[in-house]
C-alpha cells in the first residue's frame, strides 16, 4: 500500500498527539496520508524539563508506543543527511534564524525524502521556504484530517480551546482559523 508520508514537528505532535490517537503511523483518507516524526524528537523530549512538565503525558506508554512509528531513511538518505543538515544550519545562521537541532533535521529529512512538514515554527517555515520544502501547518493538516473524515469539528473546536487555556497557540491561530474553518476562533 502506498502512503503518502508527512513529517510531524515536535511542537506539532505536541498539539495533536494528545487528542488525535493513534497520531503517528496509522493512514488515513483516500490518498492513505501517514504521520511521521523523526528520531530526534525523543532526544529534545527527554533533555527538556520544561517539555517534559507541559507536556507529561507524553511518557505515556500508549504514546511512546506509538512514537516507534518514526520515518526511516535509505542508506543514501542517511549518507545525505548531514550534508544537508549542515547547509540547512548554515542557512538558518546566515537568515539569523533561531531554528534549532531538532527542526533543522526534520527540515533536512522533508527535504530529502521529498515529503511536507507540519509546524507552525516561523524560523523553520521561513528556512523551509528558503529550499522549497512543502510546510502545512497545524491547522491545515487538522482541516485534511476533518476532510477525511479522521476528526470532527467538536474535536478541533476543543483542541484549539485547550491550546488557548494551556498558552499553546499557534503563531496567527485566530487568523488562520478564521480563514480555514470560515468561523471564529474558539476560546477556553
Amino acid at each position: 500500500m502506498t502512503q503518502y508520508k508527512i513529517l510531524v514537528d515536535s511542537n506539532a505532535y505536541f498539539r495533536l498527539a494528545l487528542e488525535v490517537h493513534p497520531l503517528l503511523g496509522k493512514p488515513f483518507g483516500q490518498k492513505k496520508y501517514c504521520l511521521y516524526i523523526i528520531e530526534g524528537f525523543e532526544r529534545e523530549y527527554l533533555h527538556s524539563g520544561r517539555l517534559q512538565t507541559k507536556f507529561h503525558w507524553v511518557a505515556e506508554e500508549k504514546y511512546s508506543k506509538n512514537r516507534q512509528k518514526k520515518i526511516t531513511l535509505s542508506r543514501a538518505e542517511k549518507n545525505r543527511l548531514n550534508e544537508t543538515k549542515n547547509f540547512f544550519k548554515d542557512a538558518a545562521i546566515s537568515m539569523d534564524l533561531t531554528t534549532g537541532t531538532v527542526d533543522i533535521e526534520a527540515l533536512a529529512i522533508a527535504y530529502i525524502l521529498k515529503v511536507p512538514i507540519v509546524t507552525d515554527d516561523g524560523d523553520m517555515i521561513c528556512l523551509a521556504d528558503e529550499f522549497e520544502v512543502s510546510v502545512i501547518k497545524v491547522l491545515e493538516l487538522m482541516k485534511l484530517m476533518l476532510t477525511e473524515k479522521l476528526i470532527d469539528m467538536e474535536k478541533i473546536r476543543a483542541m484549539v480551546a485547550y491550546w488557548r487555556f494551556i498558552r499553546d497557540l499557534p503563531k496567527n491561530c485566530d487568523a488562520d482559523y478564521e480563514k480555514i474553518y470560515g468561523e471564529k476562533s474558539p476560546k477556553s
